[in-house]
C-alpha cells in the first residue's frame, strides 16, 4: 500500500467503506507499534491521527532508546530488564536511527551516585539489559574522567563511569514503523480527528466519529475494537467514553536546548547530577550539543508545550555547573523543545518519582486505553495491547490469532549490511557529486531509502538534495506541508534552525505547488508553521 500525500484523498475515503478489527487512536510511537503489531498478527487495522504523526510526545523526547540507568534507584528492575532488552531488538532492526553513544557518567562530590554505588549499579544495569561484553561499564579515575572530559567541573569530581546508551530520532522512528505498517496491509491517515464513538446494541464501542482536519468533512470509521493510544491525550478520549475513573494520568513536561557544539564540545554524551538531586543529559549530535531534561508537573494546554525562561535558566545553570569554564547564556540556544510525559498518577509523588511502567485499561464500553511507558519499550507495549484486542476477539469470534513477531521485522530503511558510515560511503562511491557528510546526514534518517533521495535529485532536481528529500517524504511518509516536512520527518527545525531561512520559501512552494493547495491552505499551513518556529525560542520573549 503506498503512503504518499498525493493519495491522501482515497485513504480518506477507504477509511469510511470498510469495517476494521482494529482503529488505532494516536500515531505516536505507541499507536505505531500497536498497528504494525497488529497488521502482522492477520488484523485489519487503520490509526488516525489529528495532527501530523509523531507530533507530540514522539518528536520531543530526550531522543534516546536507554534502559533507564536511574530507573535502579527507584527499585524498577523489570523496567530496566525489559527496555534493555528492546534496545538490542531496535539496534538489530533499525540500525540507521539507532545508533550507539558512549555515555560518561561523572561521580562528583555530593552527587547522587558515589563511585562503589555507581559501578554497582553500571554493574546490574548491563545485566539487566543483557548488554555486550564491549560496551559494558568502564570505571575510570578522576585523572581518567579529566583525560576523557576536560571541560568538566574539576572542583567537585571524584572519578566517573562510561557506559553505552543508544541515540535516536524518535519521530523517524515513529515514522519508520508506520511505514513498516502500511506496506504490510495498515491503513494510516494523518490530519484525522476523532469526535465521539459510537456504539453497537450492546453498548460497546464499535467505531468513530471523526472529522479530516484538512478539509472540514465528518467521517465515520467502523471498527470492532477501538485502542486509545493518544499519549497526553488518553484522558480526553475516556472522559468522552465516560470511563475517566479512578486512574488518571499525571503529566510532567521536560524540555531540552540546543546549542552549537562549538560553545560546548564535549567529546561523547554526559549524563551529569544537578544540584537538586536531579541528573540531566549533554547529547552531541552533528553540529550542535542538546541538553535536557527537566521533569515539572504540567496542567496547561497539552497541544502546544513550549520552554519558558525558568526552564532554560535552569537547564543553563546545570550545564554551566557541570562545565564551568562554557558559560552558556541564554543567547547560546538556537531552539528548544517541550514533551509531555503520560504518567500514571500516583498520589504524594514528586515527578521524577512517578513510575514509567505503562498499564491498560479497558472501560465498560470496552474501550482499550494504554498509557505511560517509554518512547524504548514501545513494541513492548504494543505487544500487550494487540494481546488484549485478539484475545477479545478469539472469545467473539473463535478466530486464531499468532503471537507478536515484531521483534524479527526489520523496519523501514533498516536494511543496511553494514554500519551506517560505511553504507554511507558506499553510496557516495555512486554518487560522486554530493559530500559524503550529506549522505551520511541522509543515511541516519532514511537508512537504505537513501538511494532513492540521491537518485531522484541527481535526475529530478538538478541536485537539490532538499528537494529530493521533500518529494520522498511526500510520496512515501504521507508527508503534507513545510512543518511536516522540517520538524517531524527531519529534525531541521530543532537542530538547524538558524540555517533555515534560505530554504523556507522553496519548500513552501514545493508543497504548495505538488498538493495544489488553494491560497488559503497555504496561508494557513504558513501560519501553522511559523507558530512553530517561533515557539523553539519564545523563552527569549
Amino acid at each position: 500500500m503506498p503512503f504518499s500525500a498525493r493519495t491522501r484523498a482515497r485513504y480518506i475515503q477507504q477509511l469510511q467503506s470498510e469495517q476494521y478489527d482494529l482503529l488505532v487512536i494516536g500515531g505516536g510511537i505507541t499507536g505505531a507499534g500497536i498497528a504494525l503489531d497488529a497488521i502482522t498478527r492477520g488484523l485489519k487495522v487503520c490509526l488516525i491521527e489529528k495532527s501530523d504523526f509523531a507530533s507530540g510526545t514522539s518528536s520531543r523526547s530526550t531522543k534516546l532508546i536507554h534502559g533507564g540507568l536511574r530507573y535502579l534507584k527507584q527499585r524498577e528492575f523489570g523496567i530496566v530488564r525489559e527496555v534493555g532488552q528492546e534496545r538490542a531488538i531496535l539496534y538489530k532492526n533499525a540500525p540507521h536511527i539507532v545508533i550507539p553513544e558512549r555515555m560518561l557518567l561523572p561521580i562528583v562530590e555530593g552527587g547522587s551516585l558515589g563511585k562503589y554505588s555507581t559501578s554497582l549499579g553500571l554493574y546490574v544495569y548491563d545485566r539487566l539489559a543483557g548488554v555486550e561484553k564491549d560496551e559494558r561499564r568502564n570505571m575510570l579515575s578522576k585523572e581518567e574522567t579529566i583525560e576523557t572530559e576536560p571541560l568538566l567541573n574539576t572542583e567537585i569530581l571524584k572519578g566517573g563511569g562510561m557506559y553505552v546508551e543508544y541515540r535516536s530520532d524518535d519521530a523517524r522512528l515513529t515514522i519508520e514503523v508506520l511505514k513498516t505498517a502500511v506496506e504490510k496491509g495498515a491503513l494510516c491517515v494523518n490530519y484525522v480527528s476523532f469526535e465521539s464513538f459510537t456504539h453497537n446494541a450492546g453498548e460497546k464501542v464499535a467505531g468513530a466519529e471523526c472529522m479530516d482536519v484538512l478539509s472540514g468533512d465528518k467521517m465515520f470509521i467502523k471498527a470492532k475494537k477501538i485502542i486509545n493510544a493518544c499519549g497526553p491525550w488518553v484522558d480526553n478520549l475516556r472522559k468522552k467514553d465516560n470511563s475517566l475513573k479512578k486512574k488518571r494520568l499525571h503529566l510532567t513536561k521536560g524540555i531540552h536546548i540546543v546549542i552549537k557544539k562549538e560553545r560546548l564540545p564535549i567529546k561523547q554524551a554526559v549524563y551529569f547530577d544537578v544540584q537538586d538531586g536531579r541528573m540531566i543529559f549533554a547529547i552531541p549530535r552533528g553540529k550542535k550539543v542538546y541538553i535536557g531534561t527537566t521533569d515539572t508537573n504540567y496542567k496547561e494546554s497539552t497541544d502546544f508545550p513550549f520552554a519558558t525562561k525558568e526552564d532554560v535558566e535552569y537547564t543553563l545553570k546545570a550545564a554551566n555547573h557541570m562545565f564551568p569554564s562554557v558559560k552558556l547564556t541564554a543567547d547560546d540556544v538556537e531552539s528548544t523543545w517541550a514533551g509531555l510525559r503520560p504518567l500514571i498518577h500516583e498520589d504524594g509523588k514528586n515527578p521524577s518519582d512517578l513510575s514509567r511502567k505503562d498499564e491498560i485499561f479497558i472501560s465498560d464500553s470496552n474501550l482499550i486505553s494504554i498509557a505511560g511507558g517509554k518512547l524504548t519499550g514501545f513494541r513492548k507495549m504494543a505487544e500487550r495491547s494487540v494481546n488484549v484486542v485478539c484475545k477479545q476477539l478469539k472469545l467473539e469470534e473463535g478466530r486464531e490469532f499468532p503471537k507478536c513477531t515484531t521483534e524479527f521485522i526489520k523496519l523501514s530503511g533498516g536494511h543496511l549490511d553494514k554500519y551506517p558510515a560505511d553504507f554511507a560511503r558506499d553510496l557516495q562511491e555512486d554518487f560522486k557529486q554530493y559530500y559524503l557528510d550529506d549522505v551520511l546526514d541522509l543515511v541516519l534518517k532514511y537508512g537504505s531509502n537513501t538511494q532513492y533521495i540521491l537518485a531522484a535529485a541527481q535526475t529530478n532536481f538538478k541536485n537539490n538534495l532538499l528537494l529530493a528529500e521533500a518529494e520522498y517524504c511526500l510520496e512515501n511518509e504521507m508527508t503534507n506541508n513545510t512543518a511536516d516536512f522540517i520538524i517531524r520527518r527531519s529534525g531541521r527545525l530543532y537542530f538547524e534552525r538558524p540555517e533555515l531561512n534560505g530554504c523556507l520559501d522553496n519548500l513552501d512552494a514545493y508543497f504548495n505547488q505538488q498538493l495544489n493547495y488553494t491560497p488559503d491552505t497555504a496561508k494557513k499551513n504558513l501560519h501553522d508553521f511559523e507558530a512553530e518556529y517561533k515557539a523553539v525560542v519564545a523563552f527569549k520573549e
